[in-house]
Parts: structure tokens; sequence; C-alpha cells
């Protein structure tokens, strides 16, 4: 068995238990009771599911963005596509639009609209004659970044006590939309069609990882590749941050720790981040029930987790040279 297959199925495995035990982490359950076995059904499951299809669409998304850019430090908060996918939520909250549609329908829509909206506004930004250099997609795209910060600030800031409440709960990256099976459900589905598109583009990443004439040269079609890749991590992003928020830093741990591990073929590298992505989101959001007083949003968590432990990775590595 090659390095590459052996470290999917550590990712896989890793994935399956982090799925069996997350449920259980917390306050025991008293599956005895109606209420108990309640709580378990309609509650933790279905929010442990969302933390699955949320860490595969957020640890994805970084592979792809870093492999079309050509830069280990993209994550589709560099590219704004979570900026404006934030900013359309927010907006949506406190002008009401969100109560005109389910929740479970409304949410996915405005974030898939901001979604498109920062897509169409960075790649035209971005397009040199009929090329797009990844050069100055990654510059238009920080600059989008902080120009919907700001506005996501500036409503924030002129929205009542509740909303100004209500939208940072969301900022900060939460889980709390998981009550019932819908909002799992269509985080999955989205997640399902994205790889569906992006696995594919392996091969091709691996190509124009030498460069955009390399790839080229061996029969690569570097523009459709690169519009159908920032299109399909864009879009499950989109969908990602309606319903949890900007959730920070899996699309850059997961990945990089991974290649690490010494995975840098992206045909493996792809699912592999979605387990693992997937894994270890749904594990920190366990571990958030375990602390003592109000849970912390599970955006606080993976931050307080991940930044100790990549630093530890990165000295390790250190040491080896």
């Amino acid at each position: 068995m090659t390095r590459a297959r052996a470290i999917l199925l550590g990712a896989l495995a890793f994935a399956v238990a982090a799925a069996v035990v997350s449920p259980f982490l917390g306050e025991a359950i008293d599956f005895s009771s109606e209420g108990g076995r309640f709580i378990f059904r309609e509650l933790r499951l279905p929010r442990t599911l969302l933390a699955l299809g949320v860490g595969a669409a957020l640890a994805t998304a970084g592979v792809i963005l870093q492999a079309i850019l050509r830069n280990p430090l993209a994550t589709e908060y560099t590219l704004g596509v979570a900026s404006g996918s934030a900013f359309a939520v927010v907006l949506a909250v406190v002008l009401g639009v969100d109560a005109l549609l389910p929740a479970w329908l409304g949410q996915p829509v405005v974030g898939m609209a901001g979604a498109v909206l920062v897509i169409s506004l960075t790649y035209r930004a971005a397009r040199v004659r009929d090329r797009v250099p990844p050069q100055t997609l990654l510059l238009a795209g920080v600059a989008l970044t902080y120009l919907f910060s700001a506005m996501i600030l500036a409503v924030q800031y002129r929205a009542t006590p509740a909303d100004a409440a209500r939208i940072l709960r969301w900022l900060v990256g939460s889980l709390e939309t998981a009550h019932g099976w819908a909002a799992p459900a269509i985080v999955g589905v989205a997640v399902a069609l994205g790889l569906a598109a992006l696995l594919p583009l392996g091969r091709a990443f691996n190509a124009m990882g030498g460069g955009e004439e390399a790839a080229a040269g061996v029969g690569v079609d570097v523009r459709r590749v690169v519009r159908r890749g920032y299109l399909a991590a864009s879009l499950i992003v989109g969908v990602v941050v309606a319903f949890a928020g900007p959730i920070g830093f899996l699309g850059l741990i997961v990945p990089h720790t991974l290649r690490l591990m010494g995975l840098v073929d992206n045909r493996y590298l792809i699912p592999a981040a979605a387990l693992a992505g997937g894994g270890f989101l749904a594990l920190c959001d366990g571990f958030a029930n375990l602390l003592p007083g109000q849970q912390l949003p599970v955006g606080i968590v993976t931050q307080l987790v991940g930044g100790p432990f990549f630093l530890a990775l990165l000295l390790r590595e250190k040491r080896r040279f």
C-alpha cells in the first residue's frame, strides 16, 4: 500500500471515529427516557453530521484554492468568498429577509447568493484578457475580503442590540442551526455535489503545481480547471457559511497537516482533507460540550485547539532539518 493511500485510509478511520464519539461527549444522555432519546436523535446526532459536512467543505475548499493559486496560505477567507457570503447573511438578518423563507431554505440561498456575487466580482477584477493570473486573483480576493469585512462591521454597528448580538454569535462560527435534519441534509448534499465536481480535477491540479504552461503542455485545460475548481469550492463555502458562520482555520490547518504527513498528491489529498476536516470539526464541537459553563461556539474551539496543534507539527518538522 502506498503512503498516500495509507494516509487516506487513516483520514477515513479518523472521520468515522469522530462521528461515533462526538455525539456522546458532554453531559450523559439517559437513553431510557424519551427526552434523552430526543436529545440524541434531534440535537446531538444532527449537530455531529452538520459538523462533518461543514468541516469537509472548508478543508476541501482550502486544498482547491491553494492548488489554484499555488499559494500555501490561500484559504476561502483569503479570496473573499466567506466574507461575501457572511455579509449577505448578516444583511438578510438586519433587513428581516431571512424571515421570509424557512431557515433551512433562506440561509443557503442567501449564503450562495453572496458567494456568487464575490465569485463574479473577484473573477472580473482579476481577469486579464482571457487569463486569470493567480497573483491577481489573490490580490482581488484580499481586497474584497477587507471590503466585505468592513461592510459587515458597519451593518452590525447600525443594527439593533438584539440583531447585533445575534450577528456576533453567528460570526464566531457555530453549529447551533443543527436543530433537526434540514441543515445537515442540505450541507451534505452540497458537499457531495462539490466533491463530485472536484475529485476528478486532482490530476490536473498536480500538473498545475509546475505552472500553467507546464500543465497546458501535458494537455490540461487550465482555464476550465481553474473556473470549475473556483466555482465549486466557492459555492460549497457559501452554503456552509450560511449555516455555520465563518469558521476559520480549517482550510489551512487540515491540508497542511496532511502535507506534513507526506500527502501531496491532490488525487488523494482532496478526499483525505474532506474526511479529516469533517472529523476534526466534529471532535472540536464534541469537546466544546465538555467545557464547564456555557458552551463555546465551535469556531473559537477550532482555533484554540488547532493553533497549538499546528504549531507543534511545525516544530516537529523543524527538528528534522
